[in-house]
């Protein structure tokens, strides 16, 4: 089964932008799907689906928090935003492996 997460960020588009500059064009190894979609009242929501969870831990560590540092001028900030685990009943799609 796939490990996903939904994640409110208090950011707006241009910074994501410059994380996603950051993060570079190659492929994160377990990614199944990212989507980033504005918020109502301000910032941003993230949606994301990983093969499992170790392979999200991995890109965090490696990839994605160097990224975010990089984009934020040498350190993100302090809290890091809560993480809500979704569980998954059943995922299907041309991304997912059979």
């Amino acid at each position: 089964m796939v490990y996903a997460f939904v994640q409110d960020v208090p950011i707006n588009e241009e910074l994501y932008r410059r994380i996603v500059e950051e993060l570079g064009p190659e492929p994160m190894e377990g990614s199944l799907l990212h989507l980033c979609v504005r918020r109502p009242d301000g910032g941003l929501r993230y949606i994301d689906v990983w093969t499992d969870e170790q392979a999200c831990a991995r890109a965090f560590d490696e990839r994605i928090h160097p990224a975010v540092d990089r984009a934020f001028g040498g350190s993100r900030p302090g809290a890091e935003p809560t993480v809500d685990r979704l569980e998954v009943i059943d995922a299907s799609g041309a991304l997912l492996p059979l």
